[in-house]
Order: C-alpha cells, then structure tokens, then sequence
C-alpha cells in the first residue's frame, strides 16, 4: 500500500497539474472562455503599464500573457503526466510564476480578492515542494542513523574485549 507522503505528492501533482493546465490555456485562448481571456488581457496591459522596463526590453503585455500561460501549461502537464524529478523542477518553476503574479497584483494595488488564488496556490506548491522533498531525504537519515547504531555496537565491543 502507499504511504501517506506518496498519496499526497500524487493527488497534489494531479490537482494543481490541471489546475494549472486550465489557467494556462485560458490566458492563451479565448476557447474555454471569452469572459476570463478578455479579462486576462485587460490584467497583462496593467501589469505591463506597471513594469515600463518590460518594455525597454520588448516585451509586451501579449508577450508576457503568452510566456506565463506556456509555462503553466507546460508545468502542468508535467505535474499531472510525468513522473519523477521533472514534477520538482515544474513545481519550482510554477512556484517563481506565482510569486511573479503576486508581485504584478501588488504592484498594480489589486485588492486581496484579486490575487487571493494565486496566494492559495503558491501555498500548495510549496507544500507540495516540501512534502516531495522530505521524502527523499527520510532514507538517507534512517540509513545513516543505522550505520551510527551499528558503530556505536562495535565501539561497545572493542571497549569490553
């Protein structure tokens, strides 16, 4: 049966996966919905008024909308499809996208109710990020307390002989 650590790490990859496979395909097209593109469109134009150093550097509000909704797509797909060490590499990169996000809400004074998601979901990230991190370094403790044990033993022998 898997561990508890395990079922966490699996049902966090695939939940924030398509969540963010969902986000991202809505900043890239109006075909899930008109409503929520239109206002995404309207969110990168300030967030791009806000930065005028984007600019300088050519990157457009359309640019960035683009560059941000590949990348949760992307990650997202790796989240929720493939295994392994790349679901850390994608969990770190959606995390940096997060705290990017929140750094535009704030910088263009949305209110909390505005950027509340992207807060939660940071959150989840980097619990996921932990919880998937703390599993790999259990073994290596155990391991290294076992051989401490089994040294302390033959520390113990030698100290009667």
């Amino acid at each position: 049966m898997a561990s508890p650590r395990t079922v966490t790490i699996v049902a966090l990859s695939f939940a924030l996966g398509l969540f963010f496979v969902f986000m991202g395909t809505i900043k890239l097209t109006p075909r899930l919905s008109k409503d929520a593109y239109s206002e995404m469109k309207r969110a990168y134009k300030s967030y791009a008024k806000a930065l005028p150093g984007l600019k300088k550097i050519g990157v457009s509000s359309v640019l960035l909308r683009k560059i941000i909704g590949s990348l949760e797509v992307g990650c997202g797909v790796v989240l929720t499809l493939v295994p392994g060490r790349p679901k850390d590499v994608a969990n770190f990169l959606l995390l940096l996208v997060m705290l990017a996000v929140l750094f535009f809400h704030q910088l263009v004074g949305d209110p909390l109710k505005r950027y509340a998601h992207a807060l939660v979901f940071g959150i989840l990230l980097t619990c996921r990020l932990l919880i998937a991190r703390q599993s790999d370094e259990r073994p290596e403790r155990e391991d290294s307390r076992e051989e401490q044990h089994v040294n302390d033993q033959e520390k113990n022998k030698v100290k009667q002989s």
